[in-house]
């Protein structure tokens, strides 16, 4: 019996300006049933601090996911071989209420539990991370993290509120929802309010590698620490598209200079190849920022990466 896989439609069968307007044209589904992997649609904004706009993030990253072809040319996978994979649309959120929308997140993600199905998410904001690792700890308990990001989002509080896209990971180790063991964050840098502002995840066993740490040097070393951090434990690989020098990615609402470049986000993302990934997120793209649709390119190209390292795809 030959399985068959959902394919995303392609460019000599529809024209790429035409077709369907899923993640990757791949079919759209209304029930995780069956799948392997989905993609998630959150398109939540009401969580920044500064440039508002990411509630646009999926579906521009939508849109711009139509160049995407089935075959990893560079590292050889192919997952649509192996993995039945399909979008699942939006979470459909409060816009007025952020601690609303937060529970909204949690539960639509809840319903996926009973099921085998990886979700890989389009934010959205930094803030529905939280909710995200709220469900998936329910069934894999506390998770590794790989966190890519210009911050360390571990404030206490912004503006005196607990929940907003600068406090995720501070409540996530407060929840009790991480492994401190395994959480690398990478890509942190620009300046704080104190000089202690970077040090709060590391006190609580985070390894931290700043952007500095990562210039001038291919990632694919740093990558093999990070994978003997994570073991064969279940990971969350959370990219804010901000860690991203703005020079390839000006579309998002908190830009640091001193970035990493592209090159090393994708080497970041092919270097969790062999972890064992239970979800992870592309978040913080904000269109209204960057009208040639580079930044949303990028983070199209970043979640089909993550695809690419989920267990079980083949590699041609």
């Amino acid at each position: 019996m030959t399985n068959h896989f959902n394919q995303p439609q392609g460019g000599n069968e529809m024209p790429r300006f035409a077709g369907r307007g899923t993640m990757l044209r791949l079919p759209a589904a209304d029930t995780p049933e069956g799948l392997d992997a989905a993609f998630i649609g959150v398109p939540l904004d009401i969580g920044t601090s500064l440039r508002a706009g990411t509630r646009f993030g999926p579906r521009s990253i939508r849109n711009e996911s139509v160049m995407i072809r089935p075959y990893n040319m560079a590292t050889g996978a192919a997952p649509f071989d192996g993995l039945q994979v399909a979008d699942l649309g939006d979470v459909p959120l409060n816009t007025y209420n952020l601690l609303a929308s937060v529970r909204i997140i949690e539960a639509h993600y809840d319903a996926l539990l009973p099921h085998k199905v990886v979700p890989l998410t389009l934010g959205g904001d930094h803030t529905i991370t939280l909710p995200i690792l709220r469900s998936l700890v329910k069934k894999h308990g506390p998770v590794g993290l790989v966190h890519v990001d210009a911050h360390t989002d571990t404030n206490d509080h912004m503006f005196g509120e607990k929940i907003a896209h600068g406090t995720t990971f501070r409540r996530a180790v407060e929840e009790g929802l991480l492994d401190c063991r395994r959480v690398v964050q990478i890509g942190q840098r620009a300046q704080g309010y104190t000089s202690a502002d970077f040090q709060w995840g590391v006190d609580q066993g985070f390894r931290l590698f700043t952007a500095e740490q990562c210039w001038y040097r291919p990632l694919a070393p740093l990558m093999d620490e990070v994978r003997q951090i994570m073991g064969d434990g279940p990971v969350y690989l959370s990219f804010d598209i901000d860690g991203i020098d703005p020079a390839w990615a000006p579309g998002t609402g908190t830009p640091e200079v001193g970035g990493l470049t592209s090159i090393q986000g994708l080497e970041i993302v092919r270097g969790c190849s062999g972890l064992n990934l239970i979800g992870g997120d592309l978040v913080e793209v904000s269109p209204p920022y960057d009208q040639s649709g580079n930044t949303a390119q990028l983070a199209a190209n970043l979640l089909y990466e993550m695809l690419c390292v989920l267990p079980g795809v083949p590699v041609r």
